[in-house]
Formats: structure tokens, C-alpha cells, sequence
């Protein structure tokens, strides 16, 4: 990986008409109006500096390289002068390389090697086939996606697409930090100390495939993966001397999933539904089903988006795992997103538990100032029973204000 970043950095510096980049300068800034048991703190303020770079080495080879710089005053991100390209630390790193591949495209096949994005699935709510695509769960509704690295093949031609994908290294989603508000503990575990071991990373490569077929007026997909999951499972045990401690380290369990996508534009809606069976030989790991069937629809300058996820456990036997998927299914979601101008948009997302123990609603405002400037103000509602996914983080309710740059 250092290798290809000297490669790229090579290139960069001297650029010719095949060099293209951007990037932008963020600072946002989150407003708790509650305290949380576990943190006080009420104002926490981000910084974020993203480059994106380019290089069109051939007429048929590209290369990509995404880099960024971070800091906070919560202590969310590291304070250690270090480039992370592999995206394993408990902290986000204040450097770090999101994308660095080499990309080659021929006829009906196209190759990406290295760090990258990889994205599957229909749905714009949830998408229970994703399973190259871990996230940062330090703030666990507003989280951001992780770069993978893997080499992916794809083929297209006539109405079909397959897509192979085999990542020799694997990356996990980053859980919430135990000293800050995301991370709920039991009321029962208030009189022991957490000692965090760390986590196991599996060595053995993930592999997935993914086949496509555009029929006349509709489109789906087949999925099959073979694996880890990951998002973790707690392994731990109680210590009583010297002093009363839980230890515990993360564990990502074996996955191999079942699944398929599919999507039918109606004259009024478009209907799409994905659907996986996750499967595991690790004992502690649950084997269910995760569903979603949704409407979308384009109405002027307004887009809805509105349906259900849904859960079936087939075979239960972990009392103890952090998983926002599954957090989110047995609810009603919906999106939807006016367009005022050119400069101007608002956006509203909601989540409600079938049952009604549990309510995330996020409203956003955004405004383009001037030809680099745009500004966002937007507010996240929580609120439900304390033994409920989304009801635990009741006292997270925050709101949001964010300036970028962008260059």
C-alpha cells in the first residue's frame, strides 16, 4: 500500500491534462442539549480535509487516490502523527488514505485493485446485501462508509452484469467509544471498569459475487458472500481482582449470506425490495433474515422515498452484539427531499419501530454560499424506551451546523 502511494504521489507532482482533483474543508459543529450518563460534554466541533485525485495513466487505466486530515476537540479522532490506510483503529485517524487503487477499464470488463468503495444493493434506506461496505459508528446515526481493500472484477454485456470481488484484508465497522455518549451501557455494569483488548481480526480473505439482469421494465440481482461480518460480537468476562473489571474484546464472526435485489418502475412509484439471509458457523452468531420493500417517487422538485425493514430471526444465540442494520429493521423508514433552487435543499429522514418504542427523525437545510461556500444547519430528534435500538440513545437528540469549502 505505501508503495502505491508513492506511486501516486509521483504522478501527482507532475501533472499534465489527464490530472484532475478536488476537495473541500469542513468544520461542523454538534450541539447535545442532554447529558449522557457516561459523557457530559454537550459541544463537540469537527474539522475534516478531503482530497480527492485522479490520473488518467492510459486510455484504459486509471488511478485514484483519496486522502484526508482530521481533528476534533472530543477526542473522536487520534492525536498521533501517523498515516492509517488500513482503517482498524478504535479512534478515526487524524491521517489517513480513504481510496488508493488502480482501475482498468476494456471493452464489456473493468478491474479495481486496491483501497476502493464497493456498494451493492437496490434500496436507498437500508441495504442488507452491502457487506463490503463497513462504516464508522462513532456517531451511530450519522455514520460514514470505509474503504475496503480488495480487487473487483466486472463484467457487463447486453442486459447482464456480474461482479466478483476477493478482499485479502479485512476491515472492520469502528463502534462507539466507551467513555462518550454513543456507547449505552447496562445500568447493572456501573459498579465494574471496561478494559478494552482490542480486537480480533480475521486473516482469512472475504469473497462475494454479485450477478445483475435488466429485464424489459424491471431489473434484479442475486448475491452470495462468503466471510466475516463487520460489525462485532463482544466476547467478554468478568475480572474481580484486583479490583471489579469486565474485559472484552470485539469478535467478528464467520458470514456467509444469501440474497438478491430487485427493482420495478410503476407509473407512479417505483418499487425496489432487497432481501439477505445471513448464515454463521461461530456460535455466538445469530442466523436471520434482514428485508426491505420500499416506494419511490419523483414529484416536481420533491423526492420520497418510504417503506418497511424488516427481521426473522431464524436461530438466536447472542444476547451481546452491536448491529445498526438490525437496529434499524422493524420499522417504518422514509426519506424525502425538496429541491428549492439551485442553491437551496431540505431533507427529512425518519425511522419509527413498528412498535413505537423507538423514533429517529433528522431534518437538514442546506444553502450554497457564493461559488465554494455552502452551509448546513440540521437537528436529530431520538427519543423511545430505553430497551429499545434507537429508544437507548434518547439523550443524543443533537443539532447541527457545518460550513465547507470546497476547492
Amino acid at each position: 500500500m505505501r508503495a502505491g502511494l508513492l506511486l501516486v504521489l509521483g504522478v501527482v507532482v507532475c501533472p499534465g491534462q489527464r490530472f484532475t482533483q478536488r476537495g473541500f474543508l469542513e468544520t461542523r459543529t454538534s450541539l447535545f442539549p442532554q447529558e449522557a450518563p457516561n459523557d457530559s460534554g454537550h459541544v463537540v466541533a469537527e474539522s475534516l480535509l478531503r482530497w480527492e485525485a485522479s490520473y488518467q495513466a492510459a486510455g484504459w487505466l486509471k488511478l485514484n487516490l483519496d486522502a484526508e486530515a482530521r481533528t476534533d476537540t472530543h477526542q473522536q479522532v487520534e492525536r498521533v502523527l501517523r498515516l492509517d490506510t488500513l482503517d482498524r483503529s478504535p479512534r478515526r485517524p487524524a491521517f489517513s488514505v480513504r481510496r488508493l487503487s488502480l482501475l482498468a477499464y476494456r471493452g464489456g470488463w473493468t478491474v479495481e485493485a486496491g483501497k476502493q468503495f464497493i456498494r451493492w444493493g437496490k434500496a436507498d434506506i437500508l441495504n442488507p446485501t452491502d457487506r463490503f461496505a463497513p462504516r464508522d459508528y462513532l456517531n451511530v446515526t450519522g455514520s460514514d462508509f470505509l474503504g475496503v481493500t480488495a480487487a473487483r472484477v466486472t463484467y457487463e454485456r447486453n442486459r447482464d452484469t456480474v461482479d466478483f470481488v476477493a478482499a485479502p484484508r479485512f476491515t472492520p465497522s469502528r463502534t462507539p467509544l466507551l467513555n462518550q455518549r454513543w456507547a449505552v451501557l447496562p445500568a447493572e455494569a456501573a459498579a465494574f471498569a471496561f478494559e478494552d483488548k482490542g480486537t480480533r481480526i480475521p486473516g482469512r480473505t472475504q469473497f462475494g459475487a454479485r450477478w445483475s439482469h435488466r429485464a424489459d421494465g424491471w431489473e434484479y440481482a442475486l448475491v452470495f458472500y462468503e466471510g466475516f461480518h463487520h460489525l462485532p460480537l463482544f466476547d467478554g468476562a468478568v475480572r474481580l481482582f484486583p479490583a471489579p473489571a469486565i474485559e472484552f474484546e470485539r469478535v467478528h464472526p464467520t458470514l456467509r449470506l444469501y440474497g438478491g435485489d430487485v427493482a420495478v418502475p410503476l407509473r407512479w412509484v417505483t418499487v425496489k425490495g432487497e432481501a439477505a439471509w445471513f448464515t454463521s458457523r461461530t456460535r455466538l452468531a445469530d442466523e436471520y433474515l434482514l428485508y426491505v420493500i420500499q416506494l419511490e417517487r419523483m414529484v416536481g422538485e420533491w423526492v420520497f422515498v418510504g417503506g418497511y425493514a424488516g427481521e426473522a430471526v431464524t436461530e438466536r444465540r447472542n444476547p451481546a452484539d452491536f448491529a445498526p442494520d438490525r437496529g434499524f429493521a422493524r420499522s417504518f423508514l422514509g426519506r424525502a427531499q425538496y429541491t428549492i433552487g439551485p442553491r437551496r435543499s431540505v431533507a427529512f429522514e425518519a425511522a419509527v419501530r413498528q412498535n413505537g418504542e423507538g423514533v429517529w427523525l433528522r431534518s437538514e437545510y442546506s444553502q450554497q454560499l457564493g461559488r465554494n461556500w455552502r452551509a448546513t444547519a440540521g437537528f436529530t430528534l431520538i427519543r423511545g424506551d430505553g430497551r429499545d435500538f434507537l429508544g437507548q440513545f434518547r439523550l443524543n437528540s443533537y443539532g447541527l451546523v457545518a460550513l465547507r469549502y470546497s476547492f
